[in-house]
């Protein structure tokens, strides 16, 4: 049979979903599907998680370019279609390109709906539909004091969450008596009013915006009341309308939408459509679990099994908007005499639960608080059930198995519906756990795409795990920096920068129990600092002891100070000074180290000071988790078997480089020959020097692990040498776990990873790297000259009580 050409012309959600179902069903396809954007295919329900800090854009593809690649999908980003002419079967770009089809699939979305507001052209005025949106007001919320989001429905709370999480006040203004009027009766709207209002944002209902101020700039808005508002960034989230342009070209039946039939097919039956670009019986959808339910039916008509239809699906709103649980579905309003109401609230616990019935059946529900019975309930709509008695267990759990417990889960049919925004069944997950061997949620979300939505379903999926494969199943474990702040570095990364917070005490206050502990706040302080380059406000209550006095203490209470030697080379005025100090502060033990350094050991905290002023070098950071040194052999300079440079190239190296914290203490070694006489195999990173060139390795160590570095790069000037040290050091800082030494980072993260993301990324990716290395660089400080100026009158002193007070204490005790 002859290949058909598909053309798919939208890469989101309903798109590609339909796009997945018609390759599971393996046909004589060559399919390419042309973008607007310039993303892989990526959960749009997500973006308000990327806009809040909490996930970046990385985290919320669904569809990698692999994807696209395995099965032989041609991608065209930023290739806006602008044209259909359905009687040569040809679309045409805004690049000027055309694309002959057999089949085409439109799945254009729709467009954010922009109300009659005078000035919405102005600099400051964002929809919030796409990742380019969400980029936008990103970049506007670090220079933005205010900001205004009109629309009060699923969309605007959204955007106001995400925005408030970046630490700029926000007000929403909506045009109705109440928020998500749409999903809400007046009860839940005022109550989920009353609870947002408890986190900071402001609501503004019955307000028509009639005018955005301001002359190139937003400066506040007006309403028709004639009240106006201060404000320099306006978000507009007013709903969306169907993109119905191409079908209008193509000659298509359109009202609201594409009007398609139960098969969804359209007036041409070359052209199909899917999607929130769609109209069928009447009604469009902008909600993702009925765009995937389309797309089913859809991948079916179009590969010729015309069993399938598409009857509607029952609407259902369910979100987690700051912490409140939320969840609309079917006919809530109970209009009309023969529907009844089950309701509860408790203003107190923030709960408020809504059961509409109709002839014993549920018809319609509003949780706000507690959404735990979201999906039984809407299964019970959907399978349209009797209920005769057990009301009250509905709307309290008492007379069936606690919601969510394995029990309850495996009580229900193989056709409920599990996962709502994908629409995976039970008897879907049943069959990844069985034939595919399926132990973990990870497992059965890669399987079957379940909770891959808005993820609130992954504790049902767990609970058929449970109950499936009882000890067999594997719980995932989640690596979070700490109990104190329950969330992993990754995320913590993402949420300190795009959030801005600039202090230990900021992070803990948000995401953590406001107190911390001995082992995360000094995580959390070396994650700040990395992340912001330095530029962050320091606090040393959040550091160990040697941190707070640069130096290391000793079982004695007294401290080690190790001037810094770059590459181990010193010279006679500093030899003369390190004697000149042993000698005036009596020091107990001078030393010389493995690394190349001399050691003043049995300091005391009072001399700390005084001894940094009268060396007049810089600190070692022997104490810290920071770039140690770098060892060097003498190498060409005066070795009769050196081939490289080795002392200049170690003190360049360590110049470049000292003075930054990292993950865990970094100890670098440098060599002229493959010799080793500075053992640069055995340290996190070394150079080593042969004829021609240099061997980059990584991930050595000689302590109580022992283990040969690994070879990341080989080339040939000292130049490209560094810069592939470089690029290490700082992948290592932004991707290690906190007290994670290289040797470890390069085991856990693969070494074709490693050469992938830094010595073989792209020149864009590289320069990242170095750009933000520099930044750093820029921000760093000798610790040692606090000598001076010290951060607190008692930094270099010890606490010891007054002879009063120790002899109260004693007589008391």
């Amino acid at each position: 049979m002859e290949q058909k050409h598909l053309i798919v012309v939208g890469n989101g959600m309903a798109g590609i979903a339909c796009v997945d179902q018609i390759l599971k069903r393996k046909p004589n396809f060559r399919i390419t599907v042309l973008s607007e954007e310039s993303y892989y295919n990526y959960n749009r329900i997500l973006l308000s998680s990327v806009l809040a800090g909490e996930k970046n854009l990385n985290e919320i593809y669904i569809n990698s370019k692999e994807w696209y690649e395995q099965n032989e999908i041609m991608l065209c980003l930023e290739a806006k279609v602008i044209d259909v002419d359905p009687k040569n079967k040809v679309i045409h770009t805004a690049d000027g390109r055309t694309f002959s089809y057999d089949l085409l699939l439109l799945a254009t979305g729709s467009n954010p709906f922009i109300p009659p507001i005078e000035g919405v052209n102005k600099k400051g005025v964002f929809t919030f539909r796409n990742m380019a949106d969400t980029e936008n007001i990103l970049a506007a919320c670090k220079t933005s004091k205010h900001a205004l989001v009109i629309g009060g429905g699923l969309l605007g709370l959204e955007a106001a969450r995400g925005i408030s999480n970046q630490k700029v006040p926000v007000t929403v203004v909506h045009l109705l008596d109440r928020l998500m009027d749409v999903q809400l009766d007046e009860v839940g709207g005022n109550f989920l009013k009353r609870e947002i209002e408890k986190l900071g944002i402001s609501i503004l209902l019955n307000k028509n915006t009639t005018q955005i101020l301001g002359e190139e700039n937003v400066q506040g808005v007006l309403f028709k009341d004639g009240s106006q508002v201060e404000t320099d960034m306006v978000v507009i989230a007013c709903g969306i309308r169907p993109n119905v342009e191409l079908g209008k070209k193509a000659g298509l039946e359109v009202n609201r939408g594409i009007v398609v039939n139960d098969m969804m097919e359209t007036n041409d039956p070359s052209i199909f459509a899917v999607g929130e670009c769609v109209e069928h019986r009447g009604k469009v959808y902008g909600l993702v679990a009925p765009l995937y339910d389309q797309g089913k039916v859809l991948a079916a008509t179009m590969t010729g099994d015309k069993g399938m239809v598409y009857e509607g699906s029952v609407l259902a709103t369910k979100l987690k908007i700051m912490g409140i649980e939320l969840f609309s579905a079917g006919d809530f309003k109970a209009d009309g005499p023969d529907k009844e109401i089950a309701a509860y609230q408790d203003q107190g616990l923030g709960i408020y639960k809504k059961i509409v019935f109709q002839h014993d059946r549920v018809i319609g529900t509003i949780l706000i608080g507690d959404a735990s019975d979201a999906n039984k309930l809407l299964e019970l709509m959907r399978k349209k059930e009797l209920i005769s008695k057990g009301r009250k267990g509905l709307l309290f759990g008492e007379s069936v198995a606690a919601s969510g417990s394995p029990s309850d889960v495996m009580s229900r049919a193989d056709t409920d519906t599990i996962c709502g925004c994908i629409g995976v069944s039970k008897g879907q997950i049943l069959s990844a756990i069985k034939d595919q061997d399926c132990k973990t949620v990870s497992q059965v979300k890669a399987c079957t795409k379940a909770s891959s939505g808005c993820g609130t379903c992954a504790g049902l999926v767990q609970d058929i795990l449970v109950a499936a494969l009882g000890s067999e199943f594997q719980e995932e474990k989640k690596e979070t920096l700490c109990a104190c702040v329950p969330f992993p570095k990754e995320q913590l990364r993402t949420m300190i920068e795009t959030q801005k917070l600039k202090s230990v005490q900021d992070v803990l206050d948000i995401y953590g129990n406001a107190i911390g502990c001995s082992f995360c706040k000094p995580a959390l302080s070396f994650i700040v600092d990395e992340v912001h380059c330095g530029d962050h406000k320091e606090d040393r209550s959040a550091r160990f002891i040697n941190d707070r006095v640069h130096a290391n203490i000793q079982r004695d209470g007294t401290f080690s100070v190790i001037p810094r030697m770059h590459g181990g080379v010193t010279s006679p005025e500093q030899l003369r000074k390190i004697a000149d100090v042993a000698e005036k502060y009596k020091v107990p033990m001078v030393k010389v180290t493995g690394s190349q350094r001399i050691d003043l050991l049995g300091i005391k905290k009072e001399d700390l000071p005084k001894v940094w002023a009268d060396l007049g070098m810089k600190s070692g950071h022997a104490y810290a988790k920071a770039v140690r040194m770098v060892k060097s052999c003498v190498g060409t300079d005066f070795c009769r078997y050196g081939t490289q440079n080795s002392i200049e190239t170690g003190i360049k190296l360590e110049t470049l480089l000292e003075g930054l914290y990292t993950p865990a203490k970094v100890k670098m070694g440098v060599v002229g020959c493959p010799r080793n006489c500075a053992e640069a195999t055995v340290k996190d990173i070394g150079l080593v020097g042969m004829e021609g060139g240099w061997q980059v390795v990584i991930g050595g160590a000689a302590g109580k692990i022992v283990r040969a570095a690994d070879i990341l790069v080989t080339v040939k000037t000292t130049e490209e040498a560094l810069e592939a040290a470089l690029l290490f050091f700082q992948y290592y800082r932004e991707n290690g776990e906190y007290i994670e030494r290289t040797y470890d980072f390069v085991v856990r993260v693969g070494l074709e990873k490693i050469r992938r993301e830094t010595v073989l990324a792209s020149e864009e990716t590289k320069k990242g790297l170095l750009d933000r290395l520099a930044r750093a660089r820029a921000k760093v400080v000798n610790p040692w000259g606090e000598a001076s100026k010290p951060v607190h009158p008692m930094q270099f002193k010890d606490f010891v009580l007054p002879k009063e007070a120790e002899a109260l204490i004693g007589s008391v005790s």
